[in-house]
């Protein structure tokens, strides 16, 4: 198998591009397959290339791009001593890739043959159903951190975005999931004075600074957590779930008011309520 970049592209255009031109003009319904044909091909290589991005394989693109341009810029330039070596190295190269890739390669066939398939393509679950999974792994979370009396800020996001919020806090942009809530939170490490933010079905940020509310009729004995919790409640839609490192009891403020010492099952309900149902049941209309 002979690689020659370096062809001739006028009978390329005569053969291909301007009879393929013709055939369109006396068919335009071919028009509509070759809308199709591209759309998947383009989808195809987002796709490709979301997936090879950050990882080793992207530095090899890169390079396997230059080797191609070098190529063709060497058969244009009529320099027939690079051109046969480079095209040589690229058959060869052919054969390098497969043994190259074959990690990726195989693990995107096993992907294509098993319920992954959907993710291969970064087709998420249904948000509905993924949010309800994050809100038991928030109770969960707070659920055992109560247990063993660590204190604890979670902020939820809704619709009013806390941008400001996030920034000043250390960014995470990870999966929600009860071990890494309540190791953020373990006493004596770097992120656990602060809050969490959540906002689109991820930990944005960690030790974050929210706004103290400072209303004279909030009870005395609301620690600094209660007081932050209540204070972005106000400020924003969010929904905050606070556990106090005194008494391990978990409350949850909303619209600027505190409701205290909540269980797990009564948490999972009030953040379903106020985060899966008003706002799914608003976009279903």
């Amino acid at each position: 198998m002979v690689i020659n970049l370096g062809m001739n592209w006028e009978n390329f255009y005569k053969e291909n591009i301007l009879a393929y031109i013709k055939s369109l003009q006396s068919n335009p319904l071919e028009l509509i397959t070759l809308i199709l044909d591209i759309s998947i091909v383009i989808f195809l290589l987002y796709c490709f290339f979301k997936i090879v991005k950050g990882s080793r394989a992207w530095q090899l693109i890169k390079g396997i791009a230059l080797l191609i341009i070098a190529t063709w810029v060497s058969g244009i330039l009529n320099l027939k001593i690079l051109n046969w070596i480079l095209t040589g190295i690229m058959n060869l190269g052919v054969i390098a890739i497969i043994v190259i890739f074959q990690p990726e390669l195989r693990r995107g066939l096993e992907q294509l043959g098993t319920n992954k398939f959907t993710k291969f393509f970064g087709i998420d679950k249904d948000l509905e159903t993924k949010t309800k999974e994050d809100i038991y792994k928030i109770a969960i979370a707070t659920t055992e951190l109560s247990k063993i009396k660590v204190g604890a800020l979670i902020v939820i996001e809704r619709d009013i975005k806390i941008q400001d919020i996030i920034s000043t806090g250390i960014p995470l942009n990870a999966e929600v999931s009860p071990q890494l809530l309540v190791n953020i939170f373990e006493p004596k490490t770097p992120l656990h004075d602060g809050a969490v933010v959540i906002s689109g079905n991820k930990i944005a940020a960690a030790a974050c600074v929210l706004p103290l509310a400072d209303d004279k009729d909030i009870a005395k004995e609301l620690g600094t957590r209660h007081r932050a919790a209540i204070g972005i409640s106000k400020e924003s839609d969010s929904i905050v779930v606070v556990v106090s490192e005194e008494t391990g009891k978990i409350s949850v403020a909303k619209d600027g008011t505190l409701i205290a010492d909540v269980r797990e099952d009564a948490l999972k309900k009030i953040l379903i309520t106020n985060v899966i149902t008003k706002r799914f049941a608003g976009e279903k209309k």
